[in-house]
């Protein structure tokens, strides 16, 4: 498989992006190609002098920057790292695209360039957040702060087909976040889409927002206004909290002795729940490849987003998407 990477994209870019380029072809069982797009100069001083033949440069001469606008990079910045990497996927020169960099000119690009799979109305962006147990994915997360109720339920296909071909557990079952588990609770688009969702197998009802990781849910369904607001409270939260038990534990002698043996319990969650081990998620609905990074990844998120594009290129993410859209929506 052959990738290409925004190596100028993401907060610590180059070296994040390179290193973890690296990292993936060294442990990848797989025969792996990756294009590293960017400042020539500034790419190769990070692989140093021995550079492994699965990985090629391509000079960029320009860079998308979060101040730029994303829906405009197209035009603006044609020889952006950003822009180049995808359009190689677009001309069949690449498996997929990764990129840490601007979300919002990642999914404008990706989006015109790339076109919607059949059927699409909305592509969504879905987010994954490990719990006890398999996991949930949240979606959308963004691309659509404005939805209608038949974009919700495109939206539980899709964030179905992705737990199901990237995360790798079939037949999940999904759920609409709501302010109650009522069919008739929330605001006339979330009880139209539960009239929607009811009609399919494996949808559960209602999620209130204190069940949202003990549901049985694996695939929790609101418009992208809600899931934002979901996701960077999450973020901020277990920023808030580690910060205050970091606090907590400067405060006393006895509470350091005690954060000692508790470390073995600690590096056990930090390792669970950390989002780097998970990578970045693709865009859904895309009719390609285009995988999008938590802009402050390290080089260990990288990896494992580049093995999260092998796994939807490899499960055929994109072409099972599109049939099952066929099969509900006769497109």
């Amino acid at each position: 498989m052959i990738f290409t990477l925004d190596a100028m994209g993401g907060d610590f870019a180059p070296q994040a992006i390179v290193q973890g380029a690296l990292d993936a072809v060294g442990n990848s069982s797989e025969s792996l190609t990756l294009i590293l797009l960017g400042d020539e100069t500034a790419i190769k001083q990070e692989l140093g002098s021995e550079t492994p033949s699965s990985i090629k440069v391509i000079h960029t001469d320009e860079i998308v920057t979060m101040e730029d606008i994303g829906s405009k990079v197209l035009k603006t910045k044609p020889n952006s790292s950003l822009v180049r990497g995808i359009n190689m996927v677009k001309d069949g020169e690449a498996d997929g695209f990764i990129s840490a960099g601007h979300t919002g000119a990642i999914m404008s690009a990706s989006l015109l360039t790339l076109g919607r799979i059949p059927g699409v109305r909305r592509p969504a962006l879905a987010a994954y957040f490990p719990t006890e147990g398999r996991g949930k994915v949240l979606c959308d997360v963004g691309a659509n702060p404005d939805a209608k109720p038949e974009h919700l339920v495109q939206f539980a296909l899709m964030a179905s087909h992705y737990y199901h071909h990237v995360e790798g557990f079939s037949e999940p079952k999904f759920g609409l976040v709501n302010i109650g588990s009522e069919p008739n609770k929330g605001s006339e688009l979330y009880v139209e889409t539960y009239k929607l969702l009811s009609d399919m197998p494996n949808f559960v009802g209602n999620i209130e927002g204190r069940n949202l990781l003990t549901s049985n849910a694996d695939v929790l369904i609101c418009d992208g206004f809600v899931g934002n607001t979901l996701l960077k409270f999450a973020e901020s939260w277990i920023n808030f909290f580690t910060d205050e038990i970091r606090d907590k534990i400067e405060e006393k002698v006895s509470y350091k002795l005690g954060a000692g043996l508790m470390k073995p319990v600690f590096d056990t969650l930090r390792s669970k729940y950390d989002y780097e081990e998970h990578g970045g998620t693709p865009l859904l609905g895309v009719n390609g490849v285009s995988v999008v990074c938590h802009g402050s990844s390290s080089h260990k998120s990288i990896m494992n987003s580049i093995f999260v594009a092998q796994k939807c290129v490899k499960n055929r993410l994109i072409e099972d998407t599109q049939k099952s859209l066929a099969i509900h929506f006769g497109n």
